[in-house]
Formats: structure tokens, sequence, C-alpha cells
């Protein structure tokens, strides 16, 4: 009986010295440990887990305790956490090129034509590892289309946004103020507020939002027209706690990519039928665009991403020959519904 208990004693000690060795990595998110993006981050930090036999662990610090959605990249580059979500569509500078090709991205309809288009431009053009130097990218994100939830407001053609203050992003600013609306651009996180208090009349966002950001509670009409979706580096570790790592380590999470990123994909994709679902039992209305209006706004979009493009020269950064070929990749999206990196030799260098 005495050398049972002492062979379990030695055995809880071994246990415990080898929990004890494992690499714990702290990851920070802005948003609650129940959000769409977390569920996909808990699946992932599950397999990174069971990957590594237990020799990886990831200690998660949800709802914006650690990380900001506009300084996130500085903050960890800065080593306060080991991986975070990043938001470089926010940054408050620095990602020049990162926010404005997410609209770039018209005829990329999934999620994984986004992510392939994603790698094919971020590899033809070498501002995008300039702007996300000192950082490692774990994962790329894109999303399902948006559509235009407003508060009170029916829209039911491009005519009825003038006038309406939308929360939209970066690279919609344009569009929507020539077509008369007043867009503003702020973290997601600061929506709901803004909406419940009539700061905000609307808010481009896609409908699993309508359950995950709770924005059916303050807002009852969904208008279905469809904006573009660009994809952009949205996990990350910090380069100098990547280097620090055991190559065993590294291997992990570098194997870990594509399971993150599928991980999103299908999170995201059920979020938009649960969001739909909450929307109705909120009595959210859905309203159709005609086809026309559609095809008016698709103009106006890649007409706009043309410009933005363009405008980049003055940080000295060639934006046009990255959206002409997000245009050629768009193209052979068209005819064949892949994505191919085509004409790579003749991208932006």
């Amino acid at each position: 009986m005495n050398k049972c208990l002492i062979t379990l004693g030695c055995a809880a000690l071994l246990a415990a010295a080898a929990g004890s060795a494992a690499t714990v990595l702290t990851y920070a998110s802005p948003y609650g440990s129940n959000h769409t993006f977390s569920r996909a981050d808990k699946i992932w930090m599950d397999w990174v887990v069971r990957q590594s036999g237990g020799a990886l662990r990831i200690r998660p610090i949800w709802s914006g305790s650690l990380i900001s959605s506009d300084q996130s990249l500085t903050e960890l580059r800065h080593g306060v956490a080991d991986i975070a979500l990043i938001t470089p569509i926010y940054a408050r500078g620095g990602t020049h090129l990162i926010r404005v090709q997410t609209g770039f991205y018209g005829g990329a309809r999934t999620f994984e034509q986004q992510l392939a288009m994603y790698r094919c431009l971020s590899a033809a053009s070498r501002e995008y590892a300039n702007e996300l130097a000192g950082l490692k990218i774990l994962a790329v994100q894109g999303g399902t289309l948006p559509g235009v939830l407003t508060r009170s407001r029916e829209v039911h053609s491009l005519e009825d946004l003038r006038g309406l203050r939308l929360r939209v992003p970066t690279e919609l600013l344009n569009v929507m103020q020539d077509l008369g609306a007043d867009p503003i651009t702020m973290p997601m996180g600061e929506v709901y507020s803004s909406l419940a208090k009539g700061v905000l009349d609307g808010v481009v966002a896609p409908a699993d939002a309508l359950k995950s950001m709770h924005f059916g509670e303050v807002a009852k009409h969904y208008t279905e027209l469809e904006v573009p979706r660009g994809a952009y580096p949205s996990r990350a570790i910090s380069e100098r706690r990547w280097q620090a790592l055991l190559p065993s380590d590294r291997a992990v999470l570098e194997a870990s990519i594509p399971v993150w990123e599928a991980a999103l994909s299908k999170e995201t994709l059920a979020a938009v039928q649960s969001g739909e679902d909450e929307g109705r039992r909120e009595g959210v209305q859905f309203i159709p665009i005609a086809p026309a209006e559609q095809r008016r706004f698709d103009d106006l979009y890649e007409r706009d991403a043309a410009r933005n493009a363009a405008s980049l020269a003055r940080f000295g950064i060639d934006g046009t020959s990255v959206f002409l070929y997000a245009r050629r990749i768009a193209r052979a999206i068209e005819q064949t519904g892949a994505v191919t990196c085509v004409g790579k030799a003749d991208a932006a260098t």
C-alpha cells in the first residue's frame, strides 16, 4: 500500500514537472470570450495543445484587458501579450497599404478567395512586410459580405443613404460620402452604444453582427447591399517572442495557421445564419436591393478603390500596381471561380 502511494505520488510530481515545463503564451483579444472570433480562437488553442502534446499552451485574456483596437500592432510589438488579435485596418498610422488594400477585393466573395487574394497581393509587394515589421502573422482573416443596418430608416436604394450617419470600414468612407451619407470609422466595440444613443444612424456590417454584437436590439432594418470585403492579417505573435521559442514550438504554430483560418471561416459562416435568425426574432426587416443599384454601387466602389490606391503615392507606396494586380486576379475569379496569382511578374514590387 505504501509503495503504491509512493508510486502515485511520484507520478503526480512528474506530471506537475511536465506541466511546469510547458511553454505558456498569452493571447490577447479585444472581444469577449463568446464572440464569433473568440470561438474560432478557442478551436485554435485546443488544437495547439493537442498537437504539441501539452508542451505548448495558450492563456487567453479577453475583452480588451490587454489589447486595444487602434494600437494593437504597437502593443504587440512592445510585448503587452505574446500573441494577439491585431487590427491593422484601425491602426493610427504605419499601415497605409494594408488599410487601403481592403478595398481591392471586389469579386472575391468567399472567405477562401479573400485569403488567397491577400496572399497573392502580399507576395507581390514588399510594402506589406514593411508595414508588419516586428510581427509574425499567424492568421489572415476575410469574412462574409456586409450589408447596411440602420436604426429606423429603411434603405431600399442608394439614394436612401443620403444624410445617414454610418459607421463604415475605412475603404468605404469616400464611397459613402459620394452617395451623400455622413460616414465615420470607429472600432466595432463602440458601435452598439452609438446606435443605442442615436449617435449613429446605422452601420455597414455582416448579418452575424445582429447576434454577435447584439445590433439587432438597437437597429431594425438590414439592407442586403453586397459590400466587397477585403482580407487582412488578424492574428500575430511578436517577432521577438517568435524567435525566443523552441523550434518545436515554432513548428506547431506554423502548422496552426491554416487551422486558425479554417476555424475563423467556419465560425463566421455559422454566425451569419445565427445572426439572421436572431435578427428575425428581434423584428429586424431584411430588405433586398435591386440589381441595378448593386451594379451602380460596385462601379462606385471600384472607382474609389483606384483613387485610394493612387493616393498612397504621397507615402512613397505604389498602391496603383497592387490595385491593378488585384483587378487581374478578380477577373480570373470571374472566369474560373479560383484565385490564381496571375501575371505575378508584373505586380507591384
